[in-house]
């Protein structure tokens, strides 16, 4: 490409519209024409090294064109220059690719100036890099004029940032341009979501000064938007977009206008005044108080001049007492003629000891008669004023009514020391008449007997009747009680069905003391095993009666109502309707009970339990499953029968996690029999306690067990006794489904024995009967025995249920079991309980008779 060419491209470049073809001789007029524009021109081979500069370069960079003639282009850059750009730059000369930047440059004499540059690579007909044409601008006095406005504006944030108010820039039409921190604080929202928003924006609300919502029109901004002028102090209420309360700013807002006069922005800035808005509303507030206190009060204000004698007594101090204003002389001596007798010199000391011992306050409390003729309490309370040597001057005060404070504390006092049910005296009354019986005991040397009372089967009534039936019958109680203990006081009820009698004056002698509370004692069970009249119904209800004496040795309240408790349920173990007394053998059962717990606590901890099980066996001897059975191999007490700690565990809940402990348990040796031939389609059926049914995620235990231990659900069959089935019916229903729909399989035990009924069986979706031992036992020599078994048998067959009976031990009576349908059994003529080693070794695919199972 010829130099003209070249010249016509920069030209090109530099004008941006199209050169029409020169003809050769015309390259000193390009030459010309380049040197008198402003811009830098430079041109340089495809090896980067410059071959022309025009004069503009010169001036702008200080070196001539013969200095930089074969010079590689970056000799412009400097130590300030960006690296980044300078890479940029050489890495379009590289590829042969356009640059179009700003660059830090240096002049000959050292000075820097910015340079915007733009390279553009030239090729020939061919497509050939020729050379690069580079167009220099001194950009330096626009860049420094660009920094000057940054940091002016820089400058203009920060002092709006640091300002203690919020700031906020509007455009024409109320859109927001700028916000400091501040406002964006008491706006709730952050100053880039801001950005952009108008004035109107459903972000936040504005309310007025009186609490009324601001229409947008109202808004400070859209005020000065449309006046054109400056607002000054405007209280404003701001409810932010969280609902945290109202933020009170007081607002001032002025335009701003452009060369030509036309609005540009509009400046809002506002203070935050909540706290003194807060503290004005709470100052209104309490005036307010204080003038609802002096019309309302109920206290009668009065006041005495000591230096003159005046007194004053307001209309509220006459109408406490039932007299018209002034209806009575008025001086220093009124309030003694209408006070109780029985008050007046009291008051005179309290009076007289305030003056005098330079007191500045005083209260006490009286009785002023009534006009009708009764007292009125009242409290007194009287300020004194006196002079700089504590002289009394002046003496102002109040007179409030407790007539209902009086009934109040009657009231809070027979809440808090009675039954309200019954009327009778509660267990905190109980307490301390105790307490005081105790000391009278040890001074007098006396006896005394305490009887804990507690009805039989309160409960099932309860349930059964409803229990405003319930409440008619404990009043009934109460009320025989009372009669049987002659009106005495010392009637308590400590809640639910529980009272107590304390007799604490018996004499001296233990062995009476005894007969005194046998014969109430036993007149009470007579009293209240009479029938009861509940609506239109007759009821019996008994006692159980437990009997505690103590004497002057007697220490502790809490010991001896335990000890009264615990002959209460002795009584209740004998079955009800009877009274037993306290005895040391009482308390060291109750000590072995306790120190069983303990251990049961540990052995569950430490993994005392083992399973055993029981071989269960078809008609043909074929072992079918085993009912797991749990027993407690303790280091020091040996192996601990399980009719010994089973009610202990019921009792304490700790059957809770011994079942959970058993189901796994059984479960994780189901999941390993599934690989065994022998032992694979062997069930186990585990028995399931009451509270363990009723735990409301019993259903989701089940399942979470079975999932992780790999249990197959269908060899699991769960044992639940009749005593499962006396409440809640529905839920036992739902639960059991429930865990039918995975599978799992269901047995009634002791069937026959508890609380069945033929509607309760129909719906159960049961699997097995399971036919008591108890009823086993003599089939085959008492006739009732056997009826039942048959009974039980065909009932199984009508409900499409099977059937297998427990403690069989002979053969005879597995015949007659046979005989009548029963097909299934388990007992000691097939195996008692046994270790799972020992029955796993035992289990074959064969064919098991009766002999085969250790007996």
């Amino acid at each position: 490409m010829s130099f003209a060419a070249l010249l016509k491209r920069a030209v090109q470049s530099l004008r941006r519209f199209p050169v029409p073809a020169l003809p050769p001789q015309a390259d000193a007029v390009l030459a010309r024409a380049l040197d008198a524009v402003t811009q830098g021109v430079l041109l340089a081979g495809p090896d980067r090294r410059i071959v022309s500069a025009n004069a503009a370069f010169s001036r702008i960079s200080g070196y001539s064109a013969d200095e930089v003639l074969g010079l590689s282009c970056g000799f412009l850059q400097g130590p300030g220059t960006d690296p980044a750009t300078a890479a940029a730059i050489r890495a379009a000369l590289t590829t042969g690719e356009a640059f179009d930047g700003m660059v830090l440059n240096y002049r000959k004499d050292g000075t820097p100036f910015w340079n915007e540059l733009t390279i553009s690579p030239a090729r020939d007909e061919r497509g050939r890099l020729t050379h690069f044409i580079g167009i220099l601008r001194d950009a330096t006095e626009r860049r420094q004029a660009e920094a000057a406005l940054a940091a002016s504006e820089q400058r203009y944030r920060e002092l709006i940032e640091h300002i203690p108010a919020g700031v906020v820039v509007h455009g024409p039409q109320s859109e927001i341009l700028l916000a400091n921190t501040r406002a964006a604080e008491l706006l709730g929202i952050t100053v880039d979501e801001m950005h952009g928003k108008g004035a109107a924006d459903s972000e936040w609300r504005f309310f007025h000064e009186n609490g009324r919502g601001m229409r947008p029109e109202e808004f400070p901004v859209s005020r000065v938007l449309a006046s054109r002028a400056v607002i000054q102090h405007q209280m404003v209420g701001i409810q932010r977009p969280d609902q945290s309360g109202i933020q009170w700013v007081i607002c001032n807002g002025y335009p701003r206008f452009d060369d030509a006069g036309t609005l540009s922005e509009a400046i809002v800035s506002f203070t935050d005044v909540t706290g003194l808005k807060q503290a004005e509303q709470a100052l209104q507030k309490s005036e307010e108080r204080l003038r609802l206190v002096l019309e309302g009060s109920r206290d009668a204000p009065w006041d005495w001049d000591m230096a003159t004698d005046l007194v004053y007594y307001s209309p509220r101090w006459w109408e406490m007492i039932g007299y018209e204003v002034d209806s009575l002389p008025v001086d220093s001596s009124l309030w003694r003629s209408v006070t109780h007798p029985d008050d007046v010199a009291r008051v005179e000391n309290v009076f007289g000891k305030a003056l005098s011992s330079g007191a500045r306050s005083y209260e006490l409390e009286f009785r002023m008669r009534h006009k009708q003729g009764h007292y009125v309490p009242l409290l007194a309370r009287g300020f004194i004023l006196r002079d700089a040597e504590g002289r009394p001057l002046r003496v102002s005060g109040t007179n409030t009514d407790l007539t209902e404070r009086k009934l109040t504390e009657e009231r809070i006092h027979q809440l808090a020391y009675y039954d309200p049910l019954t009327g009778l005296p509660n267990r905190r009354r109980l307490i301390d008449q105790l307490q005081q019986a105790l000391q009278a005991c040890r001074r007098n040397r006396l006896q005394g007997a305490l009887l804990f009372i507690d009805l039989d089967n309160f409960k099932a009534l309860n349930d059964t009747l409803g229990h405003d039936k319930g409440d008619q019958l404990l009043r009934q109680v109460a009320a025989r009680l009372y009669d049987c203990s002659a009106g005495s006081p010392a009637l308590f009820r400590l809640g639910g069905d529980e009272f107590v009698v304390l007799l604490d004056d018996l004499g001296t002698e233990p062995h009476r003391a005894a007969q005194a509370a046998e014969a109430l004692g036993q007149k009470i069970l007579l009293a209240l095993g009479q029938p009861y009249v509940l609506g239109q119904r007759e009821q019996r209800s008994t006692p159980s009666i437990g009997v505690a004496l103590f004497d002057e040795e007697t220490r502790g309240v809490d010991g001896l109502l335990k000890h009264a408790d615990l002959a209460m349920y002795q009584a209740k173990g004998a079955g009800g309707n009877t009274l037993r007394f306290f005895d040391a053998s009482m308390q060291a059962a109750i000590d072995h009970r306790v120190a069983l717990e303990n251990d049961l606590r540990d052995g569950l901890e430490h993994n005392e339990m083992r399973l055993h099980y029981q071989p269960q066996v078809d008609e043909s001897g074929q072992v079918i499953g085993a009912e797991v059975l749990l027993r407690w191999q303790h280091p020091r007490r040996g192996m601990v029968s399980p009719g010994e700690f089973i009610p202990l565990a019921e009792a304490t809940r700790l059957i809770l996690p011994l079942g959970r402990w058993v189901l796994r348990s059984a479960c994780e040796r189901l999941a390993g029999w599934a690989h065994e031939p022998g032992l694979a389609p062997l069930s186990l059926a585990v028995n399931v306690s009451a509270q363990q049914f009723h735990e409301p995620d019993f259903v989701d235990q089940v399942l979470t067990i079975l999932a992780e231990t790999g249990a197959n659900p269908t060899r699991l069959k769960l044992e639940l006794t009749e005593s499962l089935l006396a409440e809640n019916i529905d839920d036992i229903i739902t639960k059991m489904a429930a865990l039918k729909h995975h599978g799992v399989g269901f047995s009634l035990d002791d069937f026959g024995t508890g609380y069945s009924s033929l509607g309760y069986l129909k719906r159960l979706p049961l699997d097995q009967l399971k036919i008591d031992q108890s009823f086993v036992r003599d089939v085959l020599s008492d006739p009732n025995d056997a009826t039942i078994a048959r009974i039980i048998i065909t009932l199984a067959d009508k409900l499409g249920l099977m059937v297998i009976a427990e403690g069989v031990e002979d053969e005879g009576q597995r015949q007659f079991l046979a005989a009548n349908g029963c097909l299934a059994y388990q007992g000691y003529l097939f195996g008692r309980p046994m270790p799972a080693e020992q029955f796993e070794g035992l289990i074959t695919p064969a064919v098991l008779s009766a002999g085969n199972l250790p007996a």
